[in-house]
């Protein structure tokens, strides 16, 4: 493997991780918007707040550093991708800061039309923000990303069936991850309302999950053969692998067996996106920029796989050491969880 794949494969990893825990962060957003007003809403909104808030702002680390090690490593794709996608890429960014202020000021607001309204925001901004994240996926898959500075249509590039169909995808991707997620947080709160209320969730957004992505092979199939012929070669195996996890965690969830389908819903998007890394390779633009031709010098992959590694040994310990603390309640913030009332499991 030369240094160019090595960092591609480490950019890969990145968005890997930031599709897992960004996506079921933008998740539990999309739930705290959905779950309604007044005593029916406020159980699970404090349940969501419970269970995210010490861990959200560190979830979005790995967007920086996928946007780091690309603009770093392969600096034309970069400069081709935000030239041609600065619209859905800017609405994406506005969206990640007013998520954070809805988040931060729901907590703080005196009034509760206040607080109603940053809930709101933060809502909103967990749908959009995944939504048009999609849209860029979509829009390189497609290719309709030309090499150069702003070559592309600054609106048909990413306006067009296949990439609202993958927007649509990360969103629900997002939601998926989330319930099954608080699945696992409500029993870890006492709260079996709550696992009754989020295994609904997590079995009906499975399903639309599933849907879209059948229609998204569709216009694969019809605007992105090079990534269609990919996922159903090479990349077969780990479509296949991502298939099963996502029927393990249905089989678990319907069972009440709610133990080993966190890690299976997060093998079910990370074996996917392996296998639209394993589709797209050896491309970064497919059939428009090669890993290769993209790479920056050697020196500078070498800088990067370096950082990379120091990241591994000293980053990684830390975040897992916060979600461990977390996950066993030694975390001031959530030491407290959500008023524990078994109101019968609404649907």
């Amino acid at each position: 493997m030369s240094r160019a794949d090595a960092v591609a494969v480490v950019l890969m990893t990145g968005v890997a991780f930031y599709a897992v825990f960004g996506g079921a962060d933008f998740g539990a957003g999309l739930w705290s918007l959905l779950a309604g007003g007044g005593d029916r809403g406020g159980r699970p909104r404090e349940l969501i707040d419970w269970a995210i808030g010490p861990v959200w702002e560190a979830n979005h680390v790995w967007l920086i550093f996928v946007l780091v090690v690309l603009w770093t490593g392969f600096s034309s794709a970069f400069a081709a991708i935000f030239s041609t996608l600065f619209v859905p890429l800017s609405l994406a960014a506005l969206g990640v800061v007013f998520r954070g202020a809805g988040f931060a000021f729901h907590h703080t607001a005196r009034r509760a039309r206040g607080r109603a309204l940053a809930e709101t925001l933060f809502g909103l901004a967990s749908v959009l923000t995944p939504f048009f994240l999609g849209t860029v996926v979509g829009a390189i898959a497609g290719g309709r990303v030309p090499l150069g500075n702003a070559t592309g249509d600054t609106w048909t590039s990413w306006v067009n069936p296949l990439s609202l169909v993958v927007g649509a995808l990360f969103v629900a991707t997002g939601a998926y991850l989330a319930s099954v997620f608080l699945v696992s947080d409500a029993r870890r709160a006492g709260a079996p309302d709550l696992e009754r209320y989020f295994a609904i969730r997590a079995l009906v957004t499975a399903v639309v999950t599933g849907a879209l992505a059948v229609a998204g092979l569709v216009f694969l199939h019809r605007d992105a053969r090079y990534i269609f012929d990919g996922l159903t070669g090479d990349g077969l195996p780990l479509v296949i692998l991502s298939v099963a996890c996502g029927v393990g965690v249905l089989v678990l969830l319907h069972r009440d067996a709610r133990r080993g389908a966190r890690p299976l819903a997060v093998g079910a998007v990370v074996a996917v996106i392996g296998g639209w890394g394993v589709a797209q390779w050896p491309y970064l633009l497919p059939e428009k920029l090669t890993i290769g031709d993209a790479a920056a010098p050697s020196a500078t992959l070498t800088g990067v796989l370096v950082v990379f590694g120091a990241a591994v040994v000293v980053v990684l310990p830390a975040i897992g050491l916060l979600f461990t603390l977390v996950q066993r309640n030694l975390v001031e913030e959530t030491s407290r969880p959500p008023t524990v009332t078994d109101h019968s499991a609404r649907s």
